[in-house]
């Protein structure tokens, strides 16, 4: 099979858990880009949250956002913002229980709560700044993702509550909000398209439970050793760990590099 590109998500596969990409990733990417394969990032992040990985990667293009959010060398392909009303539903909802939000526009972020500690928690844990206070950032501008922040124990609170709303656990203290039927996936197809390639042409590397469609929807999908075990049955290959040169050894995997 001759692959054209290849999709890679960050946490957990190009950065470790101190969020630095290895040396030997760095070097794998470079000899990616020499072969002529494109590199992308495939990601739930926002833009902003990943722009010094990319240009330390001198990566120009992703998809970002769980697929709502896809831009090609500057351009922008794909846009799926959340509904309105959905993201109105969920700030009701979301203030019942108690549970500070964070809206993620294409551009910037803000919370609707001002430096509650779960909030705090799980943005340091992606080694970003904090965001905004603005709690009708959501009702002024699109938004792509939200991180609705609740324990596992209150995740039942919000079960069989929105029709065309998905919920993805990414830390224990917050979960991804993305629009139902979205994916890493969806946008990966929308980028596809733009380039005249099909799924075959592709690869891509992940190891999260927003990785699942993503590596279904590709030729070669790779889980990294450090996987969630849930996401192993969705590889066609599993690489050793991100600390322990998996980027390379699956690349060498799919012929991409020496």
């Amino acid at each position: 099979m001759s692959y054209n590109i290849v999709f890679f998500d960050i946490d957990g596969t190009l950065v470790n858990d101190e969020k630095r990409v290895p040396q030997d990733t760095i070097e794998a990417i470079a000899e990616l880009k020499e072969n002529g394969i494109e590199p992308v990032i495939a990601t739930g992040r926002a833009p902003y949250f990943f722009k010094p990985l990319a240009e330390l990667l001198h990566i120009e293009s992703f998809v970002s956002l769980n697929g709502a959010y896809v831009v090609y060398k500057g351009e922008p392909l794909y846009q799926r913002p959340l509904p309105r009303g959905s993201v109105e539903k969920l700030v009701e909802y979301a203030s019942r229980n108690h549970h500070p939000l964070v809206f993620e526009g294409n551009e910037q972020f803000y919370a609707n709560s001002e430096a509650h500690p779960f909030v705090v928690e799980s943005i340091d844990s992606l080694r970003v700044e904090q965001p905004g206070y603005d709690p009708e950032f959501w009702s002024k501008s699109d938004i792509y993702q939200a991180f609705l922040h609740c324990e596992a124990q209150d995740e039942h609170l919000y079960d069989h509550v929105f029709d065309d709303l998905r919920l993805i656990r990414w830390h224990p203290k917050a979960m991804d909000v993305t629009i139902k039927g979205g994916s890493k996936a969806i946008g990966i197809e929308a980028m596809l398209r733009r380039l005249s390639l099909t799924p075959e042409n592709a690869v891509a590397f992940g190891d999260g439970l927003n990785d699942m469609e993503m590596l279904q929807q590709v030729g070669l999908g790779i889980a990294m050793g450090n996987s969630h075990p849930q996401l192993l049955p969705y590889a066609d290959y599993i690489t050793s760990s991100v600390d322990e040169g998996g980027i390379r050894q699956g690349l060498r995997h799919a012929g991409l590099i020496s």
